[in-house]
């Protein structure tokens, strides 16, 4: 067997590479290195002619037929563009590949389309490859296809003639099915999936498809290798292709997340046929260029990836590496934001050819952690299954995020497999199942193989299968999530475009990145309101889960909560207009910790305390200050009266020269509480005596009201000293209340 199979790649290598692997790989014949060794003859009048008439003929090619000049590498605005432009920097690891891809546009008249990728950016959904059948009878021979194909969600559409356009089938990126479409607002980004088996390909060595969508352009970005990281691989290892697994986008962090699916054949270079698939449970993340990631440690301290962004294997993140922890396939995972620093991961549903993974246990990712956990669920829950599309879509005031899981298929018994047609709500953060009831109502045919997008809170569902024969099914239905009903109509929504709210976000949301994309529009249905309370817009009354978490963010961690005031009016999805009265009582709170201190918000009580009582001393101080003001001008005032009025006064507050006795002749300083009668040596009582006598009692101040003053008690104390300096004149400064508050508060309460 091993040696057919080198004969068969023998002679494909034969076929497609004739002169060999490195000249497939753009390694060409050299030129002449020494061109200057040729010598031509001197050329004619009719020559110069000659050469000026190819030069024009060059130059025309140039202009119509994009056929570049010297050095001149560039993509031209007239012509076809096509095949390939290699960067030859040699310090570009890994390698990248523009494509100006201008070939024919991808057929949007298929009878089927099933096992395709889509993305939904800003009001576009862009659908590539998968399978793509001609005929109702074709099964699934020659239907392997690189189409690529855009439908417009800006505008209202019946689903028997969505606004489809084929774009250019792209020169590079590979025909495959069950891969996945990451999105950065303005890239998308091609990861994973499967060649064909009908007619039999050979995978090639993975390389990461870009395509810009402003420019059209698509690049290629191969060689890539992992970088080690938090509960990662060592990193420096090649990137699989894997395919059948669960692709997810959180493009406001920048990254995008496929976990699980299988390797085989169809997917991995040099793989034997006769070896079975092995399926995996560990997840693939890339950081987009231009985004952080503290999780990867080329990433640490803020940096951001360059332009061939980063990659990180994820295989032992919490119970990721225990036996509890089931290899599947086939699986949907969403984002929910609010639980964690980053928000978390959902994987619903998946399995193996021999095995399902339970959905009564829902595996819970945190993101800021790179780690998995369990969390039980409530509620009678969905048949085990393997291939279903979800969405979320968040109540107005974010107190809970609503995830609809449509269709999938069970596998067993093998080549009788059962697909499904119904529709499933688990409501986060109560984790209940709730199960839509569809009866009466003009459901699709049960399917497996298509993709789900959300945009104005309706759910567009694109593609699938059926064993049981669909026929030349239509492949596009719309499900109304508030209402919970299937519609014959998708209804634009004024307020959701994309020029007002890009991210399609609840009207309360729009201007924070974590405000789920898609939910413009949307409110809680009443079957959900039953189980989690509240009302349309929210305010759900069960904020955990019903199953107390016992790990990981969902202990401690709650949604994203949103103020929702006053009027909320949307337009329906049938049309009429709709207006509810606010009634939610969150408080715009957004609590994104899981566990430990909040350390932001323990700063901010510290900071708010201490100017709080800054702002208190201030006051205080400035209403003693002002007292002591008024004291001080009393002050003035009465000096200057007593100036104007009576010289004794004068003498008692100013006194600061000298007065003789007449009896003895002497001459003395007065003292500063000195009157006339009062001279040094003499103590004197109420007037004058008149007898000459002196005394040998040392001077004492008065005390008391002296003369309509009020004069100072005690010794060399600070009200003193205060009271004194408004007697010397000196005016109170607001400086000096504030450094001795104290001395300021004992002079006015003196007073």
């Amino acid at each position: 067997m091993h040696a057919d199979m080198d004969r068969d790649y023998f002679q494909l290598e034969q076929r497609y590479f004739p002169y060999g692997l490195q000249q497939a790989k753009g390694t060409t014949k050299p030129f002449l290195e020494d061109e200057t060794d040729v010598v031509l003859p001197r050329p004619s009048k009719t020559l110069y002619r000659l050469y000026i008439l190819a030069f024009l003929m060059i130059l025309s090619a140039s202009l119509f037929f994009d056929v570049p000049l010297i050095g001149n590498t560039r993509a031209t605005i007239v012509g076809a563009k096509a095949g390939l432009i290699r960067r030859t920097d040699a310090d570009d690891t890994p390698t990248r590949t523009e494509v100006k891809a201008k070939r024919s546009d991808s057929p949007t008249d298929v009878c089927n389309r099933w096992g395709h990728q889509s993305a939904l950016v800003n009001g576009t959904i862009y659908v590539y490859g998968g399978h793509a059948s001609q005929e109702q009878d074709q099964g699934t021979k020659n239907t392997w296809t690189n189409d690529f194909i855009s439908m417009d969600v800006t505008k209202d559409f019946q689903i028997s003639s969505p606004i489809l356009k084929g774009l250019p089938q792209p020169s590079g990126p590979p025909a495959v099915a069950n891969a996945y479409l990451w999105q950065s607002y303005d890239t998308l980004y091609l990861y994973g999936g499967e060649v064909s088996d009908t007619p039999r390909a050979y995978p090639q060595p993975y390389s990461l498809w870009a395509y810009d969508i402003p420019s059209g352009q698509w690049t290629e970005h191969s060689n890539p290798k992992t970088s080690a990281g938090n509960n990662s691989d060592d990193g420096n290892q090649p990137v699989q292709q894997a395919s059948e697994g669960a692709g997810v986008s959180v493009p406001q962090l920048g990254r995008g997340y496929y976990f699980a699916g299988h390797l085989d054949a169809y997917n991995t270079p040099g793989w034997p046929l006769p070896i079975p698939r092995v399926y995996l449970k560990s997840m693939i993340e890339y950081t987009f260029p231009g985004f952080t990631n503290d999780g990867v440690q080329d990433l640490s301290g803020g940096k951001k990836a360059g332009s061939d962004g980063v990659w990180r294997n994820i295989t032992q993140g919490g119970i990721q590496d225990t036996f509890a922890f089931t290899i599947r396939a086939d699986s949907a995972v969403v984002y929910v934001p609010g639980f964690g620093d980053q928000g978390i991961l959902l994987s619903l549903g998946g399995g193996t050819n021999m095995s399902f993974s339970q959905m009564n246990i829902i595996d819970v990712y945190d993101i800021a952690t790179s780690s998995w956990y369990k969390q039980a669920t409530s509620g009678k829950y969905p048949i085990l299954r393997v291939n279903p599309c979800a969405v979320a879509a968040s109540a107005p005031d974010g107190s809970s995020t609503n995830i609809y899981m449509y269709g999938g298929q069970n596998l067993n018994p093998y080549e009788n497999q059962t697909q499904y047609d119904d529709m499933w709500i688990l409501t986060v953060p109560s984790f209940t199942w709730v199960k839509v009831d569809t009866s009466g109502q003009s459901v699709p045919p049960a399917r497996v193989g298509h993709t789900c997008n959300l945009y104005n809170g309706q759910i567009i569902v694109i593609g699938g299968y059926n064993t049981a024969g669909l026929g030349c099914d239509t492949g596009f239905y719309v499900f109304d999530a508030t209402n919970l009903t299937w519609v014959n109509d998708f209804k634009s929504l004024s307020g959701g475009d994309p020029q007002s709210n890009p991210q399609n976000q609840q009207a309360s949301q729009k201007k924070d990145p974590q405000g789920v994309a898609g939910s413009f529009g949307y409110q809680v249905p009443g079957a959900v309101q039953s189980v989690i309370g509240g009302g349309p817009t929210g305010g759900a009354t069960v904020t955990k889960p019903a199953q107390s978490a016992t790990a990981g963010p969902l202990v401690t961690g709650k949604p994203i909560t949103y103020s929702v005031s006053g009027t909320y009016t949307i337009t329906g999805a049938n049309g009429a207009v709709v207006t509810e009265t606010g009634s939610t009582s969150s408080t715009g709170a957004q609590s994104r910790k899981d566990s430990g201190p909040n350390i932001g918000a323990i700063v901010g009580g510290v900071l708010a305390g201490f100017f709080f009582i800054l702002a208190c001393y201030l006051g205080f101080c400035a209403w003693v200050y002002r007292r002591q003001l008024a004291l001080y001008k009393n002050h003035v005032a009465m000096t200057q009266r007593a100036a104007a009025g009576n010289p004794s006064e004068k003498a008692a507050f100013l006194a600061s020269g000298e007065t003789t006795s007449k009896d003895s002749g002497s001459v003395s300083r007065a003292g500063k509480y000195s009157t006339p009668d009062q001279s040094s040596g003499v103590a004197s009582g109420s007037g004058n005596s008149g007898n000459g006598r002196s005394s040998n009692l040392p001077p004492v101040p008065p005390i008391g009201n002296v003369n309509g003053v009020s004069m100072p008690v005690g010794g060399n104390s600070t009200a003193n000293s205060s009271t004194e300096d408004l007697g010397r004149g000196m005016e109170p400064s607001f400086v000096g209340v504030l450094l001795n508050p104290r001395r300021s508060l004992r002079v006015i309460n003196r007073d």
